[in-house]
């Protein structure tokens, strides 16, 4: 059925503070859900509603504590979650964070001890919003494996990357360094279908094509050992830099109960103009030899949210039952 993006958004929001969250909280994290669905992020979006409200019954996540924002350091700010979501987190320390680019030409934010958080281009778009280029990344459950091995090690480990341009994003991209997300690989046994080879392993390690298997053994990383780099720097950043859990420490981010994420996100926001005048001519030239060749396109210039989307019928239902 058709369903407003307006409508997602209030319905979230209602069903985050129905199961415990405070209004501040439930504001921040029903926006991501909205413009998941908005931007047809559908494994970030309406998805993860219901595993946000059993995990705040259950307490796995503190709906209602208020982030602690520091500034250690002149180009340094960190956001303590106290375990519970990023996303009002992020919000209480992008001022900071800002300010802090704005006068040294760069600065790095640490959200720390945070519960999932899902999209990371809805992190760096608002870093764009600031006339900045944000960069971002997080950890997450264990569900990669190294080239060549069969035990999970990291998790999607996503990066995304949001360039501000004159009337939205320049270039925008948000994407897991695994070869997929887990989410695909559960949708895809629960519709019946075999998934491509490539995804994933068994348990022993050898290429499979069902779901079941894949999810019993472990994901690959994309492009193989030079995604797996891309995975350790992420690992190390979000967990290493922030203080936060390894990915090997963290239960599945769906699981109902049990202790919190403790998960971290890094970001590092880049002032374009630091050294020169000349980055927003830099980028035209490359986007400008990319438009020449038909079928091509720098990730995100082209993006546009939508107002309305298509919510199977199953998962209207729910929504309206957890707010309810």
């Amino acid at each position: 059925m058709k369903v407003s993006i307006t409508e997602i958004e209030a319905h979230s929001r209602t069903a985050l503070l129905a199961h415990g969250a405070g209004e501040m909280q439930a504001a921040w994290v029903a926006k991501a859900v909205a413009r998941a669905e908005a931007l047809g992020n559908v494994i970030c979006g309406l998805y993860y509603l219901e595993s946000y409200c059993t995990q705040l019954r259950s307490g796995r996540v503190n709906g209602a504590v208020d982030p602690v924002v520091t500034r250690p350091r002149p180009s340094s700010v960190l956001a303590d979650a106290r375990f519970g979501f990023a996303q009002p987190a992020f919000a209480a320390a992008l001022p900071e964070a800002v300010a802090a680019a704005l006068e040294n030409g760069v600065a790095i934010l640490a959200v720390a001890h945070a519960h999932t958080c899902t999209s990371l281009g809805f992190f760096t778009e608002q870093i764009a919003a600031a006339g900045l280029i944000g960069i971002g990344m997080t950890n997450a459950s264990p569900v990669v494996a190294p080239p060549g091995g069969n035990k999970r090690v990291i998790g999607t480990n996503p990066i995304a990357m949001t360039v501000p341009g004159d009337d939205g994003p320049a270039m925008h991209f948000d994407f897991s360094t695994s070869s997929v997300a887990l989410g695909k690989i559960t949708m895809a046994k629960a519709a019946g279908e075999s998934i491509p080879l490539g995804w994933a392993v068994d348990e022993n390690g050898e290429p499979t094509t069902d779901p079941e298997a894949a999810l019993k053994g472990a994901l690959v990383s994309a492009g193989g050992y030079k995604g797996w780099g891309f995975g350790l720097m992420v690992e190390l950043l979000a967990a290493g830099m922030t203080g936060s859990v390894n990915s090997l420490d963290v239960a599945g981010l769906k699981v109902a109960e049990g202790k919190p994420h403790d998960l971290g996100q890094f970001y590092i926001l880049m002032d374009p103009g630091t050294y020169h005048a000349d980055f927003g001519a830099r980028f035209a030239r490359v986007a400008e030899a990319v438009a020449e060749q038909e079928g091509a396109r720098i990730p995100g210039a082209d993006r546009r949210a939508m107002t309305q989307v298509d919510v199977p019928d199953a998962l209207w239902d729910l929504v309206l039952t957890l707010s309810a």
